[in-house]
């Protein structure tokens, strides 16, 4: 029987630390995906030895009894051993009432996705006494009369498919109508969503295995920006223009909002890039659509580009008078 070099399967040192490990499976695993390469044997080949490599080293127990195995093998095969030759009866797994419980998955919450073969290969079957199959991963007890194995309900994968809306149907709330093995779906995204909401619907993720329950799908949200407004956390910043008589004088401005348009009142001498509050004219809170954030209006004194002689002659005078002592 062939020894099988996990650390190399994975491309990760025999010092990996553990979270190396899983960052090198997660990659290799959607790498070589049957989902991501349909009909692709090669693929679906080296995404079972990256499974069963990551079965073992992922789990302490089956590390360290792999690590020795490991030195046996390399001092064996130093020494000009023949595979054949080498004693693997001190390894096998197994040994009265032992019981061994194998566990495969993806980043997502694999299921079983190769029909009634194991997953696994001779080596590891002999190595760690595990068997998987179809309908879900599988117990072992070693028994006089050989292994028994009770099936194992697995949950069906879950799916993940991003959906753009806009800042105003953040605001106000939306659906999304998604087609699934010829259904119609509605999905029914929250006020107050942000880029990274996920909207769960239960149970339209994969087909589950063995009598366990199919998985889920999430709606990954990503809001577009919008030319008007900027939004941080709960909050709108939005820039007002204004004239320069009303930011001297005092007056009024019309300020948008996403729930329509309000009246602010300027008090004179307003300066350039003052911000007034307006409270709970921001976003609804995700989950508390009682609750509002604020919007912070910006106000942009917009000065005249053009004066006709008598605007002119005003001006030039109202900079005489300032220059003049008061009185």
């Amino acid at each position: 029987m062939e020894y099988k070099d996990y650390y190399q399967t994975l491309g990760v040192t025999k010092d990996a630390s553990e979270k190396e490990i899983k960052q090198a499976f997660r990659k290799m695993a959607r790498q070589y995906h049957p989902d991501v390469n349909p009909g692709d044997t090669q693929s679906e080949e080296r995404f079972k030895e990256v499974n069963e490599a990551y079965e073992v080293l992922s789990d302490p127990e089956k590390r360290s009894k792999y690590d020795q195995l490991g030195s046996a093998w390399r001092d064996w095969d130093r020494m000009g051993g023949r595979p054949g030759d080498f004693d693997w009866g001190q390894w096998a797994a197994g040994g009265p009432g032992q019981r061994v419980h194998v566990q495969y998955g993806t980043p997502e919450d694999l299921q079983d996705l190769f029909g009634g073969g194991s997953p696994f290969s001779d080596f590891f079957t002999q190595v760690f006494g595990g068997m998987g199959g179809a309908g879900g991963a599988r117990a072992g007890t070693r028994s006089p009369g050989g292994f028994q194995y009770r099936t194992r309900p697995q949950r069906g994968q879950d799916y993940e498919q991003e959906v753009e809306i806009s800042l105003r149907e953040a605001y106000q709330g939306t659906t999304r109508v998604l087609q699934k093995d010829g259904r119609r779906l509605e999905v029914k995204i929250p006020p107050g969503s942000r880029t990274g909401t996920r909207v769960r619907m239960s149970g339209e993720g994969g087909a589950g295995a063995g009598g366990g329950g199919a998985g889920d799908l999430y709606l990954r949200v990503n809001v577009a920006p919008d030319p008007q407004f900027e939004r941080k956390g709960d909050d709108l910043h939005v820039s007002v223009p204004m004239d320069l008589y009303t930011a001297v004088l005092g007056g009024q401005a019309q300020v948008p909002t996403l729930s329509g348009p309000v009246v602010l009142t300027i008090p004179q001498g307003t300066q350039n890039g003052r911000t007034f509050r307006l409270r709970g004219k921001g976003m609804p809170r995700l989950k508390q659509p009682d609750q509002w954030g604020d919007l912070y209006a910006q106000v942009d004194v917009q000065l005249p580009t053009t004066l006709t002689p008598r605007q002119r002659e005003l001006f030039e005078e109202l900079q005489r008078l300032s220059k003049e002592p008061g009185d």
